[in-house]
């Protein structure tokens, strides 16, 4: 009998607190889904020893790719990811973050499903991580909606399980290297009805290390943002 095969992607900066753990969580779900699964983090140039220990893991899990990568952000990180993913022989790729704030146990309602919809997405109801952040994906939520036209649940949440195959062709559709992949592909898969479902999951406060955003660099982010936004306004 054939396993679908899954890939969990994950972008690492400056995780060493977390990472072991994350590892220790998340490993058991490709071991379970068998196969040619895999989980994949990418270190994104970490100052502190978030690979070093990503490289002790993967003498223990032989399902666990580690790659070491220059800086670039979580964006162009996220699309190495699932580009990455799909040349390997993924047919199903998930994402989420290193931080540990997602739980591995409610990834199985997604895995259930996983036929029925092109883009399966964890909606953060009740969510831990701060005001200024829900703040934050309320004020995009509008953004998005004055640009593309589409009202999206929770655009940038890093918790989604996506047909590779589709997600492949999605992906022709974003810039290489674009700041809020997330964000523009779940656009893409409203906009073109390609099947998303939102399925409620807990989000925690951040488990262990420090946060590399803060309010200024998001206000910076969101007004190159909204400039890549209407540029690719016609193209979407």
């Amino acid at each position: 009998m054939k396993h679908d095969c899954l890939y969990i992607i994950m972008p690492a900066y400056n995780e060493e607190e977390n990472i072991g753990q994350v590892i220790e969580n998340w490993y058991p779900v490709i071991e379970k889904t068998g196969g040619e699964s895999r989980l994949v983090i990418l270190n994104d140039g970490s100052k502190d020893g978030t690979y070093r220990k990503i490289q002790e893991y993967e003498k223990k899990y032989p399902r666990l790719v580690g790659i070491d990568k220059e800086n670039e952000g979580h964006g162009p990180t996220i699309l190495r990811g699932y580009h990455y993913a799909i040349r390997s022989g993924a047919d199903y790729v998930f994402q989420t973050d290193s931080d540990g704030q997602t739980l591995a146990e409610e990834f199985w309602q997604f895995w259930e499903k996983r036929e029925k919809c092109g883009l399966l997405i964890g909606y953060r109801k009740g969510r831990k991580d701060g005001l200024s952040r829900v703040f934050v994906t309320k004020v995009l939520r509008l953004v998005l909606y004055l640009a593309f036209g589409v009202w999206v649940k929770d655009a940038n949440t890093p918790y989604r399980l996506m047909k590779a195959d589709q997600l492949q062709e999605v992906l022709k559709r974003i810039p290489d290297g674009f700041d809020l992949s997330n964000v523009l592909m779940t656009v893409i898969y409203e906009k073109h009805a390609l099947g998303v479902d939102y399925i409620p999951i807990t989000f925690r406060p951040r488990q262990g290390g420090r946060n590399s955003l803060n309010m200024r660099r998001i206000v910076r982010m969101g007004r190159k943002a909204w400039k890549d936004f209407c540029s690719l306004r016609r193209s979407i």
